[in-house]
């Protein structure tokens, strides 16, 4: 796995084990140091608008050349060039030492290619009794980049990873306590305050979803707090308030899933707190003038024998009280106490992401998440333009009153759940009772977590949430 790169002056030669030369025009071609035959070769192959990729060998080197189409470095390109990164990650893994040459313009199509290279590099392998050999390092020769962009980049791609390490833990190592833990470590590492509130702390602040979700585990719950302060130069007199679904395992509760192809990952039913973690190291490595809060919910889901049933009723701090009808609609009771919570930091913004409803992931299957919320639209259109950067893709759904209905009871002021359509807008109504200030609502069920990986990003959890909130933070930044 990929944990560091290196920017390099462009090669006087080309001499070496392994390399790739990334070009994007003709120009580029006559700039290669190597001899008038190999580069016709190449000018001819390219010819070929189809073909983007030319291998030369001989005793010395093997050589790989790229061609990046430059003149449209938008969006959808750098979306090419990540996965072009990541389909040459699987050639250049068994190298000790993999080179990339740049000999074009475009940075941006430069950091592209390199992030899908690093993010493909990722593997969950601590469990694996023979753990797979690649590289650590990658060497960029490129006048169009420096070191300090190269470092900001590692810094979201290994925020990514942390965030992937933890949905990838099964719960037999990562409680909801084991979580806190981590937390306390990471923060410690990358330069961020942590507060972890025990079972005896929750009870004290009356968080009623969190102890109802928890009473049928034998596993104590957690609340933990993760705070980044900037140095100087703070942007915003209020802070960033994040907000990760914490459900460390989710059976179901009482009210069970199916154990074929739902059970089986539900390990990642923290993906949310994983997202809100990784957001706050990379947050903290880049020294950005944000302050940043994040708040993680975190218990299991199980059917115990003190687990809360269908008919319950709770009542939260804000006197809102809630009909159970349905015990795996669990982590909109737990994020109602973390945004009623949320409201002691005075926030400019809260943002919640959490893997929260099948509707979501239905709606939009792996390509994006589900967003709504009543923050203003500037806010809401930064999210969206930041989660096109980076592709991590958000679609905004209403939150009209119309929706709420779904939600009322005879016997309480809501119930947990709507009816039979709309369940990601239902769920987010029902968040929506629990805030008093600009919200957004992420859910991210669907990317979170892949059965089967596909270019940078690898079977198990992808990490999503990572790179979207970094981006937006930057962007909201300058």
């Amino acid at each position: 796995m990929l944990t560091a790169i290196r920017i390099l002056d462009s090669p006087g030669n080309l001499r070496t084990q392994m390399g790739v030369c990334l070009i994007s025009s003709g120009k580029d071609i006559n700039k290669l140091p190597i001899d008038e035959a190999k580069s016709a070769y190449i000018k001819k192959t390219f010819a070929d608008k189809k073909k983007t990729k030319v291998s030369l060998s001989d005793e010395n080197s093997h050589l790989v050349f790229i061609k990046l189409d430059e003149e449209k470095d938008n969006i959808a390109d750098l979306e090419k060039a990540r996965k072009e990164g990541a389909s040459l990650w699987k050639k250049i893994k068994q190298e000790l030492a993999p080179k990339i040459y740049y000999f074009g313009k475009s940075e941006k199509l430069l950091l592209a290619f390199a992030e899908g290279l690093i993010l493909a590099s990722y593997q969950f392998s601590k469990y694996l009794s023979t753990k797979p050999e690649a590289p650590e390092t990658l060497e960029i020769y490129t006048d169009v980049t420096d070191q300090q962009m190269a470092d900001e980049l590692m810094a979201i791609c290994h925020s990514t990873f942390i965030a992937r390490n933890l949905v990838n833990e099964p719960v037999i190592t990562l409680t909801a306590q084991q979580l806190g833990q981590e937390i306390e470590a990471l923060g410690k590492t990358y330069g961020f305050s942590t507060e972890i509130f025990d079972e005896s702390k929750i009870a004290s602040l009356k968080m009623a979803g969190l102890l109802a979700v928890n009473a049928g585990s034998e596993q104590a719950p957690t609340f933990s707090i993760l705070h980044y302060k900037p140095a100087s130069g703070r942007k915003f007199k209020k802070p960033i308030v994040l907000v990760g679904k914490g459900v460390v395992y989710d059976t179901g509760g009482l009210s069970l899933k199916p154990t074929a192809n739902s059970m089986d990952f539900m390990k990642a039913d923290m993906a949310g707190a994983a997202a809100v973690i990784g957001t706050l190291c990379a947050v903290a490595q880049l020294n950005l003038p944000i302050e940043v809060i994040g708040l993680i919910p975190a218990t299991d889901n199980r059917p115990g024998g003190n687990a809360i049933t269908p008919g319950d009723i709770i009542t939260y701090p804000n006197g809102k009280s809630v009909e159970i009808l349905n015990t795996d609609a669990e982590g909109r009771l737990i994020l109602a106490d973390a945004l009623l919570y949320a409201a002691k930091f005075d926030p400019k913004l809260v943002i919640d992401l959490a893997t929260l409803t099948g509707s979501a992931a239905a709606a939009l299957g792996k390509e994006g998440a589900v967003m709504m919320g009543k923050a203003y639209d500037e806010e809401k259109s930064f999210l969206k333009i930041a989660g096109k950067e980076v592709w991590e893709r958000l679609v905004e759904f209403p939150l009209w009153d119309e929706y709420g209905d779904q939600l009322k009871s005879s016997v309480a002021d809501i119930a947990n759940i709507g009816g039979p359509t709309a369940g990601a807008i239902t769920a987010g109504k029902f968040l929506e009772h629990f805030t008093s200030y600009n919200w957004i609502h992420v859910d991210i069920a669907g990317p979170a977590f892949l059965k089967t990986g596909e270019n940078y990003k690898p079977s198990g959890g992808t990490g999503f949430g990572v790179r979207l909130i970094t981006q937006f933070l930057k962007n909201i930044a300058n």
